[in-house]
């Protein structure tokens, strides 16, 4: 399982980059709220959307 996101993020550089300079700036910085809000928003995106791709749970 480790090894399936691993290699998901590697195969979307951006989209990962992204992400993580979203969610590091949420949890270290201070932005204004709705600035907050809207990161947090595009948080759950790529949350979502990697979710999707991965697929882990697939019964």
């Amino acid at each position: 399982m480790f090894k399936k996101i691993l290699n998901a993020l590697i195969d979307h550089p951006i989209l990962t980059s992204i992400f993580a300079a979203d969610f590091f700036i949420l949890l270290f910085h201070r932005p204004p709220f709705l600035f907050s809000l809207a990161m947090l928003a595009g948080l759950m995106a790529l949350c979502l959307y990697f979710g999707q791709k991965l697929a882990l749970f697939k019964s």
